[in-house]
């Protein structure tokens, strides 16, 4: 039986096994995780929740961390391209395509209520709050602010007040729902009629604002027709504005943007998070980009 490494954010901990078309998909939790011992069971468990909603790799085998081993997943390996590598350097009809099918994607995530921000914690799916810069804007932006690049005084006060308008716009949602984490074009596989076949890659999953996922969507995908499409499969999920939605998704998502931008330098993500909050802060509008 062969193992071949996955490639991924998690390349070093996911490989593909198995015999015939019998392959199956194991992930070691070597690395340490908010989530401490529980990760394992938090990814099972949310894959298991949502399944008959979104699809997602059957959950086969669970093996906790043991004294001195690792915890192992094992998942039903899931067939097809991913969907970044169809929408790259592709026509607007695919990314019209695959978009609508990521934004009902994320408009189905959002339907999922609960109770309240933070991180699951056990395969209960207790939720452990987050501190208050996790789920605050002003509050994030207060604690970033020294590490953010190239902001003069002026651009500071700018921030603050886009984060201050941001959080109240935010706050009229008033609920709390599953938040993939990372739901991006790299973590869907399609089937070969161009169908969502599997959303994977669950560690940065939580609860958090309904409109994360589709900010994260939207992020620094700005083609018309994709970003059209993603907010007509939102909308007919949600019901909601297409307006609105990009509004909120922009708004949630500056979020993120402004805690990638605070990181070290020298990642693709964190440089280009870095650039499109430059734009956001030097127009005032978090609709801006490069």
């Amino acid at each position: 039986m062969e193992w071949a490494p996955l490639p991924g954010g998690w390349s070093g901990e996911s490989f593909l096994t198995g015999i015939g078309e019998e392959r199956s998909v194991v992930r070691i939790y070597a690395r340490p995780s908010a989530r401490g011992v529980y990760a394992a069971q938090v990814d099972a468990a949310l894959m298991r929740l949502v399944r008959g909603l979104v699809p997602t790799p059957e959950v086969v085998e669970l093996r906790p961390a043991a004294e001195g081993s690792p915890a192992l997943l094992v998942t039903r390996y899931v067939p097809g391209p991913r969907a970044d590598d169809v929408v790259r350097d592709a026509g607007p009809d695919v990314l019209a395509e695959v978009g609508g099918r990521l934004g009902r994607l994320a408009g189905t995530l959002a339907g999922v209520a609960t109770l309240k921000a933070g991180e699951f914690v056990d395969e209960d799916l207790r939720i452990e709050p987050f501190p208050q810069v996790r789920q605050d804007l002003p509050a994030l932006v207060e604690d970033r602010l020294d590490r953010l690049r190239g902001l003069d005084d002026v651009a500071r006060e700018s921030l603050r007040d886009l984060a201050h308008d941001a959080q109240q716009l935010l706050d009229e949602v008033g609920r709390t729902a599953l938040v993939h984490g990372d739901l991006t074009a790299k973590n869907v596989v399609l089937g070969a009629g161009g169908e969502v076949a599997a959303l994977v890659d669950w560690e940065h999953a939580h609860s958090g604002h309904p409109h994360a996922d589709l900010g994260s969507l939207l992020r620094f995908d700005r083609h018309p027709a994709w970003e059209e499409a993603v907010l007509s499969g939102w909308s007919a999920v949600r019901d909601e504005d297409p307006g609105v939605a990009r509004d909120r998704a922009r708004c949630a998502d500056l979020l993120a943007l402004v805690d990638l931008a605070a990181r070290p330098g020298g990642n693709l993500v964190v440089d280009l998070a870095e650039v499109f909050l430059a734009e956001v802060v030097r127009t005032g509008d978090v609709h801006a980009h490069p």
